[in-house]
């Protein structure tokens, strides 16, 4: 069973950064994928960024191409969203979550583990 617990929400000005933590425990011998997604008030819950905990290349969503990036240490067993250039349509609740492989920027139907999430706001 995998525990995610995320870390590093705040508020920024239009521009700025932020860096996500997503720290993971109980799958230490097994490989996921983890996905983080965001949801604020009134919309779907949206993918954004997926990573194979067991290396290779995230991928990303349009919204957030160019912008923010995946990083993951497996000897913390942490995965990072950094978070560059920000907008206030940025601003959400941001959660990670893990599913199997194969790995893909879905919908959230697939996780079968999340975290508490973690707020970001973004003002203008």
């Amino acid at each position: 069973q995998v525990q995610l617990v995320e870390s590093g929400g705040g508020s920024v000005q239009a521009g700025g950064s932020l860096r996500l933590s997503c720290a993971a425990s109980g799958y230490t011998y097994r490989r996921y994928c983890i996905g983080w997604f965001r949801q604020s008030p009134g919309k779907e819950r949206e993918g954004i960024a997926v990573i194979y905990t067991g290396g290779g290349r995230a991928i990303y969503a349009d919204s957030v191409k160019g912008r923010f990036t995946v990083s993951q240490d497996n000897t913390k067993n942490t995965l990072y969203l950094q978070m560059n250039s920000l907008k206030p349509e940025d601003s959400a609740m941001y959660y990670c979550a893990a599913d199997y492989p194969p790995c893909a920027v879905a919908g959230p139907d697939k996780y079968f583990s999340w975290g508490q999430g973690t707020q970001v706001t973004v003002s203008s």
